[in-house]
């Protein structure tokens, strides 16, 4: 990899804007094909690699395997898709991932890639994912030394300020790299510069005030720059303004790259109130991996935009713990003082709960048990345990931005398609700013990367055709 010196006009083959997975997996697959393939990156070579560099794992349809604990079929994981997105999908795209999943471990493995078994404590994914040892950051930093080895050129604090588009396609963009301003013409680019979640004017556009209670977990850089250009560049756009990956965060987290280490997993072995000291949703509705990040959105939607999530001593040690330590008490009513929640209300909600427990079947953490409540609104249907056992925790939860689904509308091979239904020739697109097109609403654990890898790929095999 060559950390290049450009001067002047620059001619290339490919140019991948972006410099995350689904750049890198799309870079990996020009140099296969071509010699002048650019990468530029817009964050310095200390935070290349966008938000990948916050991942651990990976979904893919697949038979029994080492490092995983049972099968996954295409069905199910195409059934999955269709039901966290209420089938509000692409479903050909969607398909298309699903089928490509199952070759993405091998092509990993051939880039550098290893793998180890599930992770102690994550919910509900030992099956379905693989885990690659180092997580994100050495899933990054593997890329780019292969890429290295095979001739890639890569700037970092490349910013793309324009598309240049002549006669409906796409033949290069304008970039500043360190400070100078240059024209970069190509045959073909690709984007995979990810959604606009750090632009927080935007999501006010969507969001208002609300906003300013966000924790914006991934990478500071993806400001959505390039998508509004490929927009304004007559490109259609795909997926709920609103829409977005949001889970539930520790309200202490920093405001950007605080990373996966800020994710709260404690919810579905407790109850989670508001700031009235009441529940909102079921805690257990269906496996963690199909439901956490619907929570940042949920919190969002409460007053102040924070939320409490609340468990006992039974719980603790049952799930990835969070980077800082729950608060604690030996009562409900103590540990309420030390949220700044009523200590009735909250004791008598926890009450509420514990009472409203069946008491039916086997608790299971593993799969959908049948330890649920009755008669209680919103009810827990799955995992429902009294909290009972002192001492009692919580965290303070925040809504945690970590990508917007609204971006470019693309095809089965990767182009970005117009407001006409045509395609703007030789602009390709992967990632997350594409992503809109399978994931209008709701999420699977290690999706997204996914359709990074899958997409990736099939936008640098077509860039070089």
């Amino acid at each position: 990899m060559r950390l290049i010196q450009l001067t002047g006009a620059s001619e290339y083959d490919v140019i991948v804007v972006g410099g995350g997975n689904a750049g890198l997996c799309a870079a990996l697959t020009a140099v296969e094909n071509v010699e002048r393939v650019l990468l530029l990156e817009k964050a310095p070579f200390e935070f290349r690699g966008g938000n990948s560099k916050y991942t651990r794992d990976i979904r893919y349809a697949h038979e029994k395997d080492t490092f995983t604990t049972g099968p996954y079929s295409e069905e199910e994981f195409l059934n999955d898709i269709l039901k966290v997105t209420h089938q509000e999908t692409n479903i050909e795209l969607a398909r298309l991932v699903v089928r490509e999943s199952r070759n993405v471990p091998e092509w990993m493995s051939g880039n550098g890639i290893r793998w180890q078994r599930p992770l102690s404590g994550t919910l509900h994914l030992g099956r379905t994912n693989l885990f690659f040892l180092g997580g994100g950051k050495a899933l990054v930093n593997v890329y780019y030394e292969t890429a290295r080895k095979r001739g890639l050129q890569v700037a970092y604090n490349a910013m793309v300020e324009d598309l240049i588009v002549e006669d409906g396609q796409c033949v290069g963009v304008i970039a500043n790299i360190e400070g100078r301003r240059l024209e970069l013409r190509s045959r073909s680019v690709i984007l995979t510069a990810g959604g606009f979640e750090s632009n927080l004017s935007w999501l006010k556009e969507y969001w208002g005030d609300a906003v300013d209670q966000f924790v914006i977990r991934g990478t500071k850089f993806n400001d959505g720059r390039l998508l509004r250009c490929a927009l304004e560049k007559g490109a259609a756009s795909i997926g709920a303004p609103k829409g977005a990956h949001m889970i539930a965060v520790d309200a202490r987290s920093p405001k950007y790259d605080g990373g996966i280490v800020t994710r709260v997993d404690s919810i579905p072995l407790g109850i989670v109130v508001n700031g009235s000291g009441k529940r909102f949703y079921d805690e257990g509705e269906d496996e963690w991996s199909k439901r956490y990040a619907i929570w940042g959105r949920l919190i969002a939607e409460q007053p102040n935009q924070i939320a409490y999530s609340i468990f006992d001593s039974k719980a603790r040690g049952k799930f990835i713990p969070a980077m800082y330590e729950p608060y604690s008490a030996n009562s409900i009513e103590q540990l309420a003082d030390i949220l700044k929640l009523n200590p009735s209300t909250l004791a008598a909600t926890v009450k509420e709960f514990n009472n409203a427990i069946s008491g039916r079947g086997k608790f299971d953490l593993a799969s959908l048990d049948d330890c649920s409540t009755n008669g209680l609104t919103p009810p827990k249907s799955h995992w429902a345990l009294p909290i009972d056992t002192s001492p009692f925790f919580s965290y303070v939860l925040r809504p945690g931005v970590t990508f917007t689904y609204m971006g470019l509308s693309s095809d089965q091979r990767a182009r970005v398609i117009r407001r006409d239904g045509t395609p703007l020739k030789n602009l390709y697109a992967a990632g997350e700013i594409m992503s809109g097109n399978i994931l209008s609403r709701g999420y699977l654990g290690g999706f997204g990367l996914t359709i990074g890898t899958v997409f990736g790929r099939i936008a640098g095999e077509e860039a070089t055709r």
